[in-house]
């Protein structure tokens, strides 16, 4: 039993190590790619095209629903506890803080997180990765670096995308069902938004984008040889990412109200 214990122990810690050296040369290579850029720019392009171009209707209705729900609910129940103006921290808290950032990772996750994965594993099998290194290209700066800044920036991108759909775009829907009025709704609204609520939603958005664009690129080069692997990785990568981003955003939220 202790010889068990011993080798998984050993196991995890190799494990660990060895993603921290993934991901120091992923930030190596991009600090290069960073002053070149020339080797995976239309990978970047599309990355960024695939991730946050075309994710934008969904996070749209997402944000809007959100928004309208939490408007409609706070002003018809609220006010019947005397706390009517509440309705806006709490609005700025759960689309600013919270769900805007952790909701644009899931479906980043979704989306993109498994496409990176199922397709570096896919250029793992079919001996894409050789062929690479074999003319001179540098795989990670070529496949790694362009999905890692991709995936960041469009998820940084997408979140303030989400913040705005859901604190002004959900309003102009909840006139048609409880009208508001204009002026009192946004002088209250950016009274109670502070410069740190922005900052706390940038930081998630940043460190989510991270979280998930390294562990799909990670697990899909963890593929070796059989394209049975390629599915097993996915879900392992979308598994590993969700838990990564809800840990992380329990981290940041600690440190954020100590």
């Amino acid at each position: 039993m202790l010889g068990k214990l011993g080798r998984w122990l050993i196991s995890h810690i190799k494990n660990l190590l060895y993603s921290l050296g993934f991901f120091f040369r992923i930030i190596k290579a991009t600090i290069v790619f960073a002053k070149k850029g020339q080797v995976g720019r239309k990978v970047l392009t599309m990355q960024i095209l695939f991730t946050g171009v075309q994710a934008l209707s969904n996070i749209s209705l997402i944000a809007i629903a959100l928004g309208a729900v939490i408007i409609i609910q706070g002003v018809g129940i609220l006010p019947q506890f005397g706390q009517g103006d509440l309705i806006y921290p709490i609005l700025i808290t759960i689309i600013t803080r919270e769900l805007g950032p952790m909701l644009c990772a899931f479906i980043i996750i979704a989306r993109s997180g498994t496409a990176i994965a199922s397709e570096i594993g896919s250029n793992v099998v079919n001996h894409e990765i050789e062929a690479y290194i074999s003319v001179g290209i540098d795989p990670i700066s070529y496949l790694a670096v362009p999905r890692f800044i991709g995936v960041t920036l469009s998820l940084l991108l997408l979140n303030l995308y989400f913040n705005f759909f859901g604190l002004i775009g959900s309003y102009f829907i909840t006139q048609f069902i409880h009208p508001i009025q204009a002026a009192e709704y946004f002088r209250k609204l950016l009274y109670n938004l502070h410069p740190d609520d922005i900052i706390s939603s940038i930081i998630k958005s940043i460190v989510f984008g991270v979280i998930i664009s390294v562990v799909s690129i990670y697990y899909g080069f963890k593929v070796e040889q059989s394209t049975t692997e390629i599915p097993q990785m996915t879900i392992k990568a979308v598994g590993t990412a969700s838990v990564l981003c809800i840990l992380a955003d329990a981290l940041i939220v600690l440190i954020y109200y100590t």
